[in-house]
């Protein structure tokens, strides 16, 4: 819900964190969402879909690269589907990994590997990130080993989100203007 709310209200929010969660537009019913879900494969979309399955917002994404509930395929199809801010984008900017600006891989301590790439904006000041969570299946990342569908050998995605959302604070109607 998270990427249709951004997409469809970019206005209402400075930025979006999405877990585990299916590309904008990629399904239009249950049965649809289920079979997304378990394949990563997105079916095309209609023509006048195409045009505005678009985020324009800064988005950070995780995903686990042996998420059996929703296949990591998916958090591709998010990156895929960021176009972020107009002002921000250089024509390289296309959400491949050639425009990554960073690419970063890491292991929590006792925990496990993972791969953060930005593809927009600064180390600074990322736009875009993906974190890709190596060995992490369906569950938030970095959560308390007491909750349901958490893995506390993951990164902490709570923590990390929040310095994201940090890092691209709200702009006020004078930055946008000019």
């Amino acid at each position: 819900m998270a990427v249709v709310m951004a997409a469809a209200y970019p206005e209402l929010f400075a930025s979006v964190g999405i877990h585990s969660g299916l590309g904008l537009g990629a399904a239009h019913d249950i049965p649809s969402a289920m079979a997304v879900m378990r394949s990563g494969n997105a079916p095309a979309a209609p023509a006048r879909d195409r045009r505005t399955a678009r985020l324009q917002i800064p988005t950070i994404i995780f995903h686990g690269d042996r998420d059996t509930t929703v296949h990591p395929r998916n958090g591709e199809h998010i990156t895929q589907q960021w176009a972020g801010p107009d002002e921000h984008r250089t024509a390289s900017d296309s959400g491949s990994a050639d425009s990554a600006v960073l690419v970063e891989r890491g292991q929590v301590p006792g925990g496990r590997s993972y791969t953060r790439r930005i593809l927009g904006g600064t180390a600074d000041r990322p736009l875009l990130e993906h974190w890709r969570l190596h060995g992490s299946g369906h569950g938030w990342s970095g959560g308390s080993q007491a909750g349901s569908h958490t893995d506390p050998r993951d990164p902490d995605a709570s923590r990390e989100m929040v310095r994201f959302f940090t890092q691209n604070p709200r702009r006020s109607d004078d930055q946008t203007t000019g």
